[in-house]
């Protein structure tokens, strides 16, 4: 077999397991926050003033997050040495990713999971710019 074939072999395994990884973590955001965030975000553009700026801001957070796990497994693509090692810290990577955002909701003087559906759009931005940072660290912990 060529290495080409053997190159897309691997790409194709790669994204196989990694989008499956991707969204078990967004699966499992979206179990610990009590708000229903793609409801949140479709109902955005109703026309309600209230109802856009939770969107906003549930969009913000759930965007945060999507990148901070693409951030984590882009580090576990890259340094693992097979599936089997980037199963076992894509699945560290998520687990740490909800340890800290239950750290955040527990250190912060307000409650992100209140905040957000009452149209907080800061709340959002900041949770969005405190997941993105902890999967830069995170990621940054796997190649260590």
């Amino acid at each position: 077999m060529s290495a080409q074939w053997v190159n897309l072999l691997n790409f194709l395994s790669y994204l196989g397991v990694s989008l499956p990884l991707m969204g078990i973590g967004l699966w499992l955001f979206m179990r610990i926050t009590p708000y229903k965030e793609f409801q949140m975000i479709g109902e955005g553009g109703s026309g309600i003033a209230a109802k856009a700026t939770a969107a906003t801001a549930a969009a913000y957070a759930l965007g945060g997050k999507v990148l901070a796990l693409a951030i984590v497994l882009a580090s576990a693509i890259y340094h693992s040495v097979n599936l089997v090692d980037l199963i076992v810290w894509g699945l560290i990577g998520i687990m740490f990713q909800i340890v800290i955002y239950y750290l955040y909701e527990w250190i912060t003087p307000f409650k992100v999971t209140e905040e957000i559906p009452k149209g907080n759009i800061a709340s959002g931005v900041l949770s969005a710019f405190l997941s993105t940072a902890s999967g830069l660290l995170l990621a940054a912990l796997i190649s260590y």
